[in-house]
């Protein structure tokens, strides 16, 4: 569990990013006041039951209503989204995931109760160097570049975040905090492999997006990083901070399909096989992103097949 203080943290910059659903909201013909009325609404049903998308459309009933193919041209097909959108920023509702899995678009929602924001004191502009606080003790190092992507913040904001941390200079134009230089500056790269199978999405990539930056020049074109690709296209298998490899659960033969850029010795097989056994017995299948299915999947899961075999 997050600590109650990130979680508000979250939803305090998550507001100022919910502000252009709303304008698009309105030029839809949508008032705040019909939106409060609506959030009122969802509120009340809350309070008696948890609800999923459909049993919450029923018990608003004509408090939501449809916006139309504008509406659904905008990406904004009914005014629900809309107020439950405001609600989780605000805290007072949370979604909770169907079968308790974070890796499926499919939600119920409840009352959050403590709502978490209601100790939080800090305005959006100190909020946002909380963030930036948070960005780069999560990262380590990065360049403004790099948070400025991440906060979402215009370069003027992103600038304003970062100037009372007081980040110093590494050798590249990446800074880190003044307080994490000295333990950086001692660590040593272990000798022996550390193997890690994460997810498409993990933080070590996620945060910054420099994927070149985690592969070695001769793994370059294996991966696409030569050519301007950012994300991962697979799975990694990291060692040290190294990406070494890639994978794909296939759930027609509940098995890991993998690659390497090196030799793969026991440790890196038993890495492998102890993801496999997990993902198999606790999870059932690993995706890349919510929507990611093993139809989809196949055509990721025959390249790594080939890229095995050459």
């Amino acid at each position: 569990m997050l600590p109650a203080a990130d979680y508000a943290l979250g939803l305090k910059v998550g507001q100022w990013f919910r502000e252009p659903e709303m304008k698009t909201a309105r030029r839809l013909g949508v008032t705040d006041g019909e939106i409060d009325r609506l959030k009122a609404a969802v509120l009340g049903a809350l309070d008696c039951d948890i609800l999923d998308p459909e049993g919450l459309k029923d018990a608003v009933g004509d408090a939501a209503r449809s916006l139309g193919p504008e509406g659904v041209k905008k990406g904004i097909t009914t005014t629900l989204p809309v107020a439950l959108g405001q609600l989780q920023a605000e805290g007072e509702i949370r979604r909770i995931p169907v079968n308790g899995r974070l890796d499926q678009q499919r939600y119920k929602y409840a009352r959050w109760k403590p709502n978490p924001l209601s100790q939080w004191k800090l305005d959006a502009d100190a909020s946002f160097v909380e963030l930036a606080r948070h960005y780069y003790a999560w990262t380590g190092a990065a360049n403004p570049a790099e948070f400025q992507w991440f906060s979402g913040l215009g370069v003027k904001a992103a600038k304003a975040a970062l100037e009372p941390l007081q980040l110093v200079p590494l050798a590249d134009d990446r800074l880190m905090l003044p307080e994490d230089r000295e333990a950086f500056e001692k660590f040593r790269i272990p000798g022996h492999p550390q193997y890690s199978l994460v997810g498409s999405i993990d933080a070590i990539n996620q945060l910054r997006r420099d994927l070149p930056s985690l592969v070695e020049p001769a793994d370059a074109a294996r991966v696409g990083a030569g050519k301007g690709l950012v994300d991962l296209p697979h799975h990694a298998i990291m060692d040290r901070g190294r990406l070494v490899g890639l994978w794909e659960f296939d759930p027609a033969t509940s098995a890991i399909v993998w690659t390497t850029f090196i030799p793969p010795d026991a440790a890196l097989r038993e890495a492998v096989l102890r993801t496999e056994a997990f993902i198999r017995e606790d999870l059932g299948d690993a995706r890349s992103f919510s929507l990611d299915s093993p139809k989809s999947r196949v055509p990721r899961i025959e390249a790594l097949r080939k890229a095995a075999a050459a």
